[in-house]
């Protein structure tokens, strides 16, 4: 068994390349750059994150579905993460030039909808590795090395590839190949390390035989949900809520790279720089406020989390034009808060779900994420566009704007949350991560 898990969590270190380099950190901030590609760069990249989330929310509840049923988690997660690792390295292709814009943003929005249809896969083999006694400290140990893993990628890559101007095999900045350089090998950084997984996954038992087609997965979903709002609307409204502002919380980390090079000024060394920090910050925030969670409760935290990261999100906007410092001090204060409101989000809906009902409902908790991933990237592209209307401006000098749309979805999801009232909460010991 701890082989299996080993192999399991090995997949969320290899699922930082893709995660903090390529969307995050490196690629995207590349991508969105206004000189390289053009001033509709960085809306560009909003709107095509917009419509592979859109994508991702209509195929997770079949994907979930069909592999509930016919067991075959193995092939699917094999095939999501080939293609993920093929998108990854095909962006070495990318030159830095306007009329390889599109190509990009392409090529980005297949590897995220190919990376997100295999979290699900991923995510659902989760219960096959654990216990009720040990899967919070299995999911956590995939959580953890998933930070770390960004964190050990972005050094290797900013002191051999990135950082110097005459890198390792003697790559320099020039034609953007720093940056396709450290494609090519995030898809092997990919690849080495979901390999074990790839190769040791088994196939559980089918739940049943009977094939109901596209639309009669949609049909069960509804089901399901329509059966947990006549048992505990709570609940309902809690998956809702959190669906909000848990694509908020993904929103900072997928663009505050961008945000730090289009909005101020970061080079893309400091970029990568920040995104270390940002994960230490909040891999140590994550494990600090879990033991918070257990003394005060997940609900206190994530209300705390999530006003935190609406201040700290408005005291950015406010202060733009101080510069560079304020992103330092204030994104990385925002960084603290986005782990353990993940986290803590978990754990109550572990202590609010009755006995028995765990597997359906955490499935449902897993597909609302999805169903809404495209508010945060819809909402970044939108505030830029009226800001630079605004502002008469081009959208690169209205680039700061985007973090109000962050900030608006955020603070959607906590009013939405501050409405819950759970009908029961129990103290669950063994599934607190």
């Amino acid at each position: 068994m701890r082989g299996r898990v080993t192999a399991w969590a090995l997949w969320d270190w290899a699922s930082a390349a893709f995660n903090a380099v390529v969307t995050t950190f490196v690629f995207s901030v590349y991508i969105a750059n206004a000189d390289l590609f053009g001033d509709n760069a960085n809306a560009s990249l909003g709107w095509t994150m917009t419509a592979a989330g859109i994508f991702v929310a209509i195929i997770a509840p079949v994907v979930g579905q069909w592999t509930d049923r016919s067991g075959k988690k193995r092939g699917l997660i094999a095939s999501t993460t080939a293609i993920t690792i093929a998108a990854t390295a095909a962006l070495a292709f990318v030159r830095p030039d306007e009329s390889y814009l599109w190509l990009g943003l392409l090529l980005l929005a297949v590897g995220n909808v190919a990376f997100d249809t295999g979290s699900v896969v991923y995510n659902a083999m989760l219960s096959d590795i654990s216990t009720p006694k040990t899967i919070g400290r299995i999911s956590g140990l995939g959580w953890g090395l998933g930070y770390v893993g960004g964190i050990v990628l972005m050094l290797i890559l900013y002191v051999g590839i990135i950082g110097p101007e005459i890198g390792w095999f003697g790559v320099t900045s020039e034609e953007g190949m720093n940056i396709r350089v450290a494609m090519v090998l995030c898809a092997v950084w990919t690849l080495v390390f979901s390999l074990p997984l790839m190769l040791t996954a088994t196939n559980s038992e089918p739940k049943t035989t009977k094939r109901i087609g596209v639309m009669g997965s949609y049909r069960q979903l509804f089901t399901s949900i329509a059966g947990l709002w006549r048992r505990d609307r709570s609940i309902v409204w809690f998956l809702v809520a959190s669906a909000i502002y848990r694509d908020g919380l993904a929103g900072v980390f997928a663009f505050g790279g961008v945000l730090a090079g289009e909005a101020f000024g970061f080079s893309s060394g400091e970029v990568l720089i920040f995104g270390i920090i940002a994960n230490l910050v909040a891999g140590i925030a994550t494990i600090t406020f879990g033991y918070l969670d257990d003394r005060i409760g997940a609900r206190p935290v994530i209300l705390f989390s999530l006003g935190s990261m609406v201040a700290l999100g408005l005291l950015i906007f406010i202060l733009h034009d101080q510069g560079p410092l304020v992103f330092w001090i204030a994104g990385l204060l925002l960084c603290i808060f986005v782990g353990p409101a993940q986290s803590s989000s978990r754990t109550y809906l572990a202590r609010i779900i009755p006995a028995g009902e765990e597997g359906e409902i955490f499935g449902l908790y897993a597909t609302t994420g999805r169903a809404v991933s495209f508010l945060s990237p819809f909402m970044y592209s939108t505030v830029i566009i009226l800001g630079a209307l605004l502002l008469d401006s081009s959208k690169r000098e209205a680039a700061y704007f985007g973090i109000l749309g962050i900030v608006l979805v955020l603070l959607v999801g906590f009013v939405a949350f501050l409405l819950v009232r759970p009908s029961n909460e129990r103290v669950l010991d063994n599934v607190v991560p």
